[in-house]
């Protein structure tokens, strides 16, 4: 089982899919990294080499990816929320951010509908 940034990666997939199970990675981003490193993308993650392992972990270590990206978003939604910006009140009010409509949609944002009192069927 291979362990890059703190992560398991799962042995019957494809290193290609494997990487994207890091926070922060995704599939091109695997792809990139994958090739910087020198390594099939056809490989399973349990055929992997040490020395294949090593030079994936080196690139993986080029991006901000798991705890520190994590907490970089959490800083960034902090202080929008600290200097009372549009998106950062909506932050604070658990609707969304980015303009969606919410007199109709937003289900899952906003929880489940209230029920209304004597509402007859």
């Amino acid at each position: 089982m291979a362990r890059i940034a703190g992560v398991n990666l799962p042995n019957n997939k494809r290193i290609e899919f494997g990487l994207t199970y890091i926070f922060g990675v995704g599939r091109s981003r695997a792809a990139e990294i994958i090739e910087q490193a020198g390594v099939s993308p056809d490989i399973h993650v349990k055929d992997l080499t040490e020395k294949e392992i090593a030079s994936l972990r080196h690139e993986v270590e080029q991006y901000i990816v798991e705890g520190d990206l994590r907490r970089r978003i959490f800083g960034n939604i902090q202080r929008l929320k600290d200097i009372n910006s549009y998106c950062g009140v909506r932050h604070k009010k658990r609707l969304p951010v980015r303009g969606q409509q919410t007199q109709s949609n937003a289900r899952t944002w906003k929880g489940p509908r209230p029920a209304k009192a004597g509402k007859k069927r």
